[in-house]
């Protein structure tokens, strides 16, 4: 086996290291409450040690939180550079967001519940937008041929900020901080949110 075919493997087992955690996460979430589950009976039910297991996450709340996003950010950086050619970048930005955050992206009912029946996991669940910024930019760059890294990554930041705000806003609590109630539509408030950053992106947009 060749340097290059031993680093896939490396990666390729990372990867499944990685998706096994987290699923094993959610599952116990689910099966016992997220504020019963202890990372030592996640590395368990993964097979793994927990000290591998905190090579990969940090908290309990991260790793449920990313078996429900499941790479959520590459994917939106893959739905930038699918989107058509002649499309204006903020418009495509806005549209890959919302086509990976909203409507089908929503989580499931019953994943939708655990995560706002818990402070700490609706935390992760907001604070998780800020991944989408390297892949977002690389995906700027792309689209728009620029070399400028400063400026995608600014932009990109602009973008994953606003995504952050509307996240947060969906699942804030209502009135006396207990119970959440996603509030109306999310691609809508992405939209809303986005629509901030969007004379920004038309300014960096070479079409």
């Amino acid at each position: 086996m060749n340097a290059k075919e031993s680093g896939g493997l490396r990666e390729r087992k990372k990867i499944a290291t990685r998706e096994a955690l987290s699923a094993a996460a959610l599952r116990l979430a689910l099966e016992r409450g997220p504020e019963n589950v202890r990372v030592d009976d996640i590395a368990e039910a993964a097979g793994v040690s927990p000290r591998t297991y905190n090579n990969y996450f940090s908290s309990r709340e991260q790793a449920i939180v990313a078996a429900v996003l499941a790479e959520r950010a590459l994917r939106i950086g893959a739905a930038l550079r699918a989107r058509p050619v002649g499309e204006p970048l903020a418009e495509a930005v806005i549209e890959a967001l919302v086509e990976q955050y909203g409507a089908d992206g929503e989580p499931p009912g019953d994943l939708l519940t655990l995560i706002t029946s818990s402070p700490g996991l609706r935390a992760e669940f907001v604070d998780m937008a800020a991944a989408i910024d390297q892949p977002l930019a690389a995906a700027i760059a792309a689209r728009t041929g620029s070399d400028d890294d400063f400026a995608t990554a600014v932009l990109a930041a602009a973008v994953s900020a606003a995504a952050r705000v509307a996240l947060e806003r969906w699942v804030r609590p209502a009135g006396d901080g207990l119970l959440v109630v996603p509030r109306g539509s999310l691609a809508d408030i992405l939209r809303e949110a986005l629509a901030h950053v969007a004379p920004a992106l038309r300014a960096a947009d070479p079409g």
